[in-house]
Parts: C-alpha cells; sequence; structure tokens
C-alpha cells in the first residue's frame, strides 16, 4: 500500500509507551467490560461517594484499507481511553457517570474524494467523527449519566447507558460504543428467566459526539437508495417519540435457551425476533450445538415521513428472516456453519447508527441489513488455549445479494460478495495484567456484476482491511 508500510513501523514503534478494543469476533468494547457494582452499602449520601469507586480503560486502534488497483487507499490511528465513577449502594440507589475521549494521531486524508468515483472514506472515519472528517481533537463524550435502583436481583436504571440487544447494542467496538438515554428494567425474580425491555428516547451512535433524538439518529451513516432507485431522504425527516424495547430470555434445562424481543419505533417500524440455542453434550467431551433466529418486521404509520421519497421504511411494507446455525465443540476447540436467508418480501432494516444485526452469519466489517432475498452462508473454527489468553479464529462466507441496479431489494447497491477474516486475540498476565491486543485481518472479494464500475467496488469488495488494537483496562 502506498506508504502504509512505513507508517505502519512507526506506529509499532509507539506501542511500547502507548499501552492503551472489538464484539464478536472483537477485543470486547470497553462499555462491555462493566465492573461489578461496590459490595459495601453506605449509611449517608455522603458515604455513597466515598464509597464509590473509578474504573477506566486506555486504547490505541490502527486500520488501513487497502483497496483494488488504482482505487484510494486509507489509514488512521487513533488513541483514547475513559474514566467512570459508581457510587456506593445508598437504601437502593447508586449513580454512575463516564465519558471517553479520543484523539486522530495521524491518518490519511479522510474527508478526501477517491479521484475515479467520487467515494468517500467508509471505515476509519468510523474511528473518529463520521459527520466531521476533520475533527481531530474535539471527540470526547458524556456515555453515562445515571441513577439505579436495585432490590435483590433486579435492578431499574434511568439516564444514559449502554445497552446490549439484539439490534441496539455496543456493536463491534471502534473507539467508543453506541449509548442510549432512556429508562431501562432488568427483572430477575423468577428462576431460569430474565425480563428486561424499557423506552429510549435518544441515542448517541458509535463514531459520534453528540446525543440525538429517535428520527435524528437514523441517517447519520450511509443513507443509501429508496426502492425506486433516488436518494434517500429520510435524514433529517423523520420522527419519533422513542422506541419500546422487551426481552424474556429462558433457560430450559442444561440444553435449551430461548429469547423473545420486541423492538417498537413509534411512528417508524416494529420488529419481532426469536432465537433459540440448543446444546446436546455427546460422548467423550464432545458437544453439539445448533440455533435457530425468526425475524419479522412490519411498517408503522408512514415508515417515518409521509412523503415516500423521505420515509425509513416503506408505508405498508415488511420484511421476514431465518437464521440457522450447527456445529461441534470440543474441549478448546469449536466449528460451526451457519445460513441466514432475507426474504423476498422486502428489505430487512435495521438503524446501522444502533447497532450491528444479530444473525448467525455476521462477519465484523459487513452486514446484510439493507438486502431483501438474499442468502448468507459461513463456516467460522476457533480454538483458545487452556487459560483463555490466546484465541484465534478464522471464518468465510458468502453473501449472494440481489443485483447492484435492483434498488427495491438492495438498498446500499452492494454487490454479492465473499468474505474470509482472521482474528488473533491475546489477554496479557503479570505486570500487564488487563492489558489485551487484538489483531483482525479482512479479505472481500467480488461475487456479483459490477457493470465495470468502480463505484459498486471501492471500500466493499477486492479490498483487504487489517485492524490492530491495544486496550488496557482497569
Amino acid at each position: 500500500m502506498k506508504g502504509l508500510i512505513p507508517f505502519l513501523l512507526t506506529f509499532l514503534s509507539y506501542f511500547g509507551p502507548m499501552m492503551a478494543q472489538e464484539t464478536q469476533p472483537q477485543v470486547p468494547c470497553p462499555a462491555q467490560e462493566t465492573p461489578a457494582p461496590p459490595e459495601k452499602k453506605a449509611t449517608s449520601l455522603l458515604e455513597a461517594f466515598e464509597h464509590g469507586h473509578f474504573h477506566g480503560h486506555f486504547r490505541t486502534y490502527f486500520m488501513a484499507t487497502d483497496n483494488t488497483r488504482q482505487l484510494s487507499d486509507y489509514y488512521a490511528w487513533a488513541a483514547g481511553g475513559g474514566l467512570h465513577f459508581n457510587s456506593a449502594p445508598w437504601h437502593g440507589f447508586n449513580f454512575g457517570i463516564g465519558g471517553v475521549f479520543n484523539f486522530n494521531l495521524a491518518s490519511s486524508d479522510l474527508g478526501a474524494k477517491d479521484s475515479l468515483t467520487g467515494a468517500v472514506n467508509r471505515y476509519e472515519i468510523g474511528l473518529f467523527d463520521v459527520e466531521d472528517p476533520y475533527n481531530r481533537n474535539d471527540l470526547d463524550r458524556i456515555e453515562e449519566l445515571w441513577i439505579r435502583y436495585q432490590w435483590k436481583n433486579s435492578r431499574l436504571t434511568v439516564g444514559q447507558q449502554a445497552l446490549q440487544t439484539p439490534f441496539i447494542n455496543h456493536q463491534d467496538g471502534r473507539m467508543r460504543p453506541t449509548a442510549e438515554a432512556g429508562a431501562w428494567l432488568e427483572f430477575n425474580e423468577w428462576k431460569n428467566t430474565k425480563l428486561e425491555g424499557g423506552w429510549l428516547w435518544q441515542i448517541s451512535p458509535r463514531s459520534t459526539v453528540e446525543w440525538y433524538d429517535i428520527g435524528e439518529s437514523i441517517g447519520l451513516y450511509p443513507k443509501g437508495l429508496n426502492p425506486d432507485g433516488t436518494g434517500s431522504g429520510y435524514p433529517e425527516n423523520l420522527e419519533s417519540k422513542g422506541i419500546a424495547l422487551l426481552g424474556i430470555t429462558r433457560q430450559m434445562g442444561e440444553s435449551i435457551k430461548l429469547q423473545l424481543w420486541n423492538q417498537y419505533v413509534e411512528n417508524i417500524f416494529n420488529t419481532a425476533f426469536l432465537q433459540a440455542d440448543f446444546t446436546q453434550p455427546l460422548e467423550n467431551g464432545h458437544k453439539f450445538l445448533a440455533g435457530l433466529q425468526l425475524t419479522h418486521q412490519d411498517a408503522l404509520e408512514h415508515g417515518g415521513n409521509e412523503d415516500a421519497g423521505k420515509t425509513y421504511f416503506r408505508k405498508g411494507g415488511q420484511s421476514n428472516g431465518v437464521s440457522a446455525q450447527a456445529g461441534w465443540q470440543r474441549g478448546n476447540w469449536q466449528a460451526i456453519a451457519a445460513y441466514t436467508r432475507i426474504t423476498a418480501d422486502g428489505r430487512f432494516l435495521s438503524p446501522r447508527e444502533w447497532g450491528r444485526e444479530p444473525f448467525y452469519t455476521f462477519m465484523p466489517r459487513e452486514r446484510v441489513e439493507g438486502s431483501g432475498d438474499s442468502h448468507s452462508i459461513t463456516g467460522r473454527v476457533n480454538w483458545q488455549t487452556d487459560n483463555k489468553k490466546l484465541r484465534l479464529e478464522a471464518a468465510y462466507g458468502h453473501f449472494y445479494l440481489p443485483d447492484v441496479k435492483n434498488s427495491t431489494l438492495n438498498k446500499y447497491a452492494f454487490p454479492s460478495f465473499r468474505q474470509f477474516n482472521f482474528d488473533v486475540r491475546y489477554a496479557f498476565g503479570g505486570t500487564l495484567e488487563g492489558l489485551k491486543a487484538q489483531f483482525l485481518y479482512v479479505w472481500k472479494g467480488r461475487i456479483g456484476e459490477v457493470y465495470g464500475s468502480d463505484k459498486f467496488v471501492i471500500n466493499r469488495v477486492d479490498m483487504s482491511l487489517f485492524n490492530l488494537i491495544l486496550n488496557y483496562t482497569y
């Protein structure tokens, strides 16, 4: 890559002093490593703060994209961290506040358009601010500001927090996770059953620095096309009072785990999701693994806007999907094959600003969101050492999407592709306890027709993506 190797060597020379992470398969996002609340209960409000505790992380991330032929290549190096405080419980209540910051230490021009296609950077900008590619320093954000009431094994949290649900979640790392503002209940008083849900009124998506109302938060990432082929006009034109979420998880014996979720986005769309996972022990330590997911979506009202050119979900529209997996596990080895089908009933739509899709075939750095009449087939093998400090995973998949000119079922005009991921993670011990490293390599090759146009190729297929991450948590 043009100028990449010398920069990479310089970057590596800084790793020692910069010790400072991404979901499956990624080093976990710092927000996912939330410490347990303080055990000591306070007898006064003053003690609640005196006996509270701080936790945080430092993080450095290098990413580079190698596009085919003369198409533009990119690189970026980010560094930052976060600091969070949780008070001790007082009469069942406790308080939390936390913020994150990061800096663009070095990068190619992330705001420049490719000279041949007019395309802009896609991946590296996600380390910083997708709304301003030249924002290198003002990248701080208050991420948590909540009050919580806990009784027995349950709790209610109100305020800014980071949630993990099938369609609203941290996503796969970068420098900051997606965060939400709302009221969230976790009810754990029934044996083998967890009930959770709430109402959300704001979201601060990954790779942004502001908080947005629900309608405003949709369209900060690339918007794609309307079903008629015109550019989607929904950014800044959607109205929604909030999101209602309800999830039930039930463990049935040692073998079956069921999850049922419903996501109601007022005035825009509704998503129902069912997941069943099955584990069957076999002889000699072997295990059989299987899973099934069903997804159904419906538009609500006009899908966000009465103007069809400015709506998110076409009036009367729907989508249906099924995902399944089967695999084997023994000791430190696991191998899984998966398949996902989005039917031709309509495009599966889920704002990318809110989180990644939960399908078994998901592979980091790409999604099938925005497609209908698509097929995804993946296989993955992973292994880890006995002490779980070293983990390796290789994954390969074929993703068959509608033709790039079929905007009715291919929102982002993305060609069918194949993808290979190789993921290495290592958790240090001893004097470096708390430090985790990850290297993720992604290669994507073209399967579908692009009609000789590189605008369907750049940052999409026939490319490699390199990720090198260090994260230190305390």
